[in-house]
């Protein structure tokens, strides 16, 4: 891929495999699964990378070859969603990546035509989402842990703290939440008298950087690369279906 000053970027081995999941993602799991339906869109945060804690590690530090990048990702997706009849929506994850107030990513979503929020922001912080008699919560952040042991304590805690605040507000609660920021696919489920709500987290497009072999947890475990399908059951119920990729280790040598 071109870059500025008329550089050329080649991909490595690893991010060729991320690719190779990349086009199944979008060219076999979302036809298969959406069964030719119409469906929505939303990138849950950090659609750029940004040079977080100074890193250089990214193809490129130049805020524009980075937004390129983006767009050459995003655009085919974006368009596929758009033909089905669908709508984008772009959530703004953490400023180390995406510019102070998300201003980077809110350009991306700007120039993929996401839909605005009642600010006029094309990216925004979080969305209320419709789905059938249902609402799905949409952010990008959710607490992190080194253990694999207490992995599922903050995604159970977030579903707990917005219980907590509609009952408090006399608010409608939400049926799914949904979270990304810690690169690790997982869900729980809960019973209700009204049925079984969701909380989950996303897997994400990322390889594993310098930072993460410092962190404990992260630098023992294999990325998760993937992303989130929810859809209504037959019942009008919804409920999710995960595509999650992941790198096998070196070979002993």
């Amino acid at each position: 891929m071109a870059i500025d000053e008329d550089g050329f970027y080649a991909p490595s081995r690893l991010q060729k495999v991320v690719w190779s999941w990349w086009e199944e993602f979008w060219g076999e799991f979302i036809p298969k699964a959406t069964k030719g339906e119409p469906f929505d869109l939303l990138h849950n945060g950090d659609g750029v990378d940004g040079a977080p804690h100074h890193a250089i590690t990214g193809i490129s530090q130049n805020p524009s070859d980075q937004l390129n990048i983006a767009l050459a990702c995003l655009r085919e997706p974006v368009r596929q969603c758009f033909d089905s009849g669908g709508k984008y929506y772009h959530i703004r994850g953490t400023e180390a990546h995406v510019g102070k107030s998300g201003s980077q990513e809110e350009e991306l979503a700007k120039q993929l035509g996401a839909v605005k929020n009642s600010a006029g922001q094309h990216a925004r912080y979080e969305i209320w989402y419709k789905m059938g008699k249902h609402l799905v919560h949409c952010l990008h952040h959710i607490g992190t842990t080194s253990s694999a042991a207490h992995e599922s304590s903050a995604v159970n805690a977030e579903l707990s703290a917005l219980f907590t605040e509609s009952a408090r507000w006399g608010e409608r609660r939400p049926s799914v939440i949904v979270r990304s920021h810690r690169h690790r696919a997982i869900e729980i489920r809960l019973p209700t008298e009204s049925g079984f709500v969701t909380s989950c987290v996303t897997p994400a497009w990322q390889l594993k950087t310098p930072f993460a072999f410092k962190i404990a947890g992260a630098r023992l475990a294999p990325p998760q690369i993937g992303g989130v399908l929810i859809r209504l059951d037959s019942d009008g119920n919804p409920y999710t279906q995960m595509f999650v990729r992941s790198i096998k280790r070196d070979r002993p040598t």
